[in-house]
């Protein structure tokens, strides 16, 4: 395979820790402080975080490493990396634009969203919501997503960081930056779990989220309810690393063969867990203490969560410390998916980094508009019958179709003799000192891990339409 790159210069990170910090940076976002917390209360907790963890193992995991086989082995982003490993002739990076759509769909909707979270930090600082009685709270985030001016400014203030960042360079900015709101996140997950598994009544939260009582998964609904259960925590294992769409890939071209890929993989499959986890440390016995439903949905974050805090000591301190964590974990995604969109726009058109980062900062800010608007302004528009915004249109066309079919396209692209190929893949992803690939899972990743995505993407559109 010929390995060369146009881009001589190319930038790489600078350490080790830089691209395991940059990489979990990227997986670990609202899917792991919001999504898995409220996923788990639905699902019944600790019976449903053993399942997790094991589609995590099996289905995640060989996605991730091919992911950033193929990044390291293209030297390039995901379109481009097809375009150095196909073989002559083959148009496998066709495929490769439509999963670079796929980061800026997402970028559409996941803008917005963090801005929410960065405005919420501000508002817990200035005590906003303190005072407010619960319903009062709920009406509290439905103005806020009802006003254009705060929704187009939170939106600007999350282009504008996400866009800076990569701005600034790969080293001292992504990666620099990355490390710090990294060490931050964790720091502030220490005290806030520390916070949460103190107050009085903590302990039935701790036992409902690390106590499995299997009787939950099998009683309750008998095999319908435990296959349900299971393809929760197949789906959630999937979203949670934001694979699929090709995000990862990019992170792969910036590091040398030292250390082999799956041994990377794998220490950054376990950041992310440490997060999801960590999360549900915070939110369950908070939740329990005070007698409220984790399984809520996505009003967890802005409406449980801030009639929690009301009810502790020092509401301003605890509710600033958990959005600001919430920011850095979306900001963190924001970024690497940026600085995967800079890197395709630099070597598609030729152009240098200050450029591409200040028009993939215009374009993804421009169309965001739709999402920050699509709740006031445009709220007439619901794309996806009544009562859904744009946010909803984006989200399923990302995690209900890109991420699953793009995972089987990466698959097949891997171990096909049409695509990469078997050997070439086992070659790149092996290269360096760790942890090996299992060659005996040759059978599983070739035939049988494709059928389970497929057959998640087709039980989702079930879900979803009937």
């Amino acid at each position: 395979m010929h390995n060369k790159n146009d881009n001589q210069k190319r930038e790489k990170l600078s350490s080790r820790l830089g691209f395991l910090l940059v990489s979990a940076g990227c997986a670990i976002g609202l899917g792991n402080i919001w999504r898995f917390p409220y996923i788990t209360g639905k699902y019944g907790g600790a019976a449903f975080v053993i399942i997790y963890l094991i589609s995590l193992l099996i289905l995640g995991l060989p996605i991730l490493i091919m992911e950033f086989s193929i990044g390291r082995g293209g030297q390039s982003d995901i379109a481009g990396s097809y375009k150095v490993l196909e073989k002559e002739g083959h148009k496998w990076h066709i495929i490769g634009y439509i999963q670079m759509l796929g980061c800026l769909i997402l970028m559409m909707f996941y803008t917005s969203v963090t801005g929410w979270s960065i405005t919420y930090a501000y508002y817990m600082l200035t005590g906003a919501t303190e005072g407010l009685k619960p319903e009062e709270i709920g009406q509290f985030f439905g103005s806020m997503l009802s006003n254009p001016k705060i929704m187009v400014l939170s939106l600007f203030i999350a282009v504008f960081l996400g866009s800076l960042i990569c701005f600034k360079g790969l080293q001292k900015g992504v990666e620099k930056t990355t490390k710090i709101m990294m060490s931050s996140l964790f720091i502030m997950m220490l005290i806030l779990i520390i916070r949460a598994i103190t107050l009085p009544g903590a302990i039935e939260g701790i036992k409902f989220y690390l106590l499995p009582d299997l009787g939950k998964i099998f009683n309750e609904g008998g095999i319908k309810n435990f296959l349900e259960v299971v393809y929760a925590a197949m789906g959630q294992s999937f979203f949670t690393l934001g694979i699929g769409v090709g995000s990862m890939t990019i992170f792969g071209s910036y590091i040398g063969k030292e250390k082999s890929i799956t041994n990377e993989s794998i220490i950054i499959v376990i950041l992310d867990t440490l997060v999801a986890l960590s999360a549900g440390l915070i939110i369950f016995p908070a939740c329990f203490a005070f007698g409220v439903n984790p399984g809520e949905g996505a009003g967890l974050a802005f409406v449980t969560l801030p009639n929690i805090f009301n009810l502790m000591p020092l509401p301003r301190l605890w509710g600033t410390l958990f959005f600001i964590f919430l920011s850095a974990a979306a900001l963190t995604t924001v970024v690497a998916v940026f600085e995967n969109l800079i890197a395709f726009t630099m070597s598609e058109f030729k152009i240098k980094r200050t450029y591409a980062s200040v028009i993939v900062g215009i374009v993804v800010f421009m169309l965001a508009l739709t999402t920050a608007l699509g709740f006031n302004v445009l709220s007439f528009i619901q794309p996806m019958g009544e009562g859904t915004s744009f946010l909803d249109l984006y989200d399923f066309i990302v995690s209900y179709n890109l991420v699953e079919l793009g995972g089987i396209y990466i698959i097949i692209f891997c171990v096909s003799k049409y695509g990469w190929g078997w050997d070439n893949f086992i070659n790149e992803v092996d290269s360096g000192a760790g942890i090996k690939f299992p060659k005996s899972s040759r059978i599983y990743v070739t035939y049988i891990l494709p059928l389970i995505l497929f057959a998640i993407f087709i039980v989702n559109y079930v879900n979803k339409f009937s």
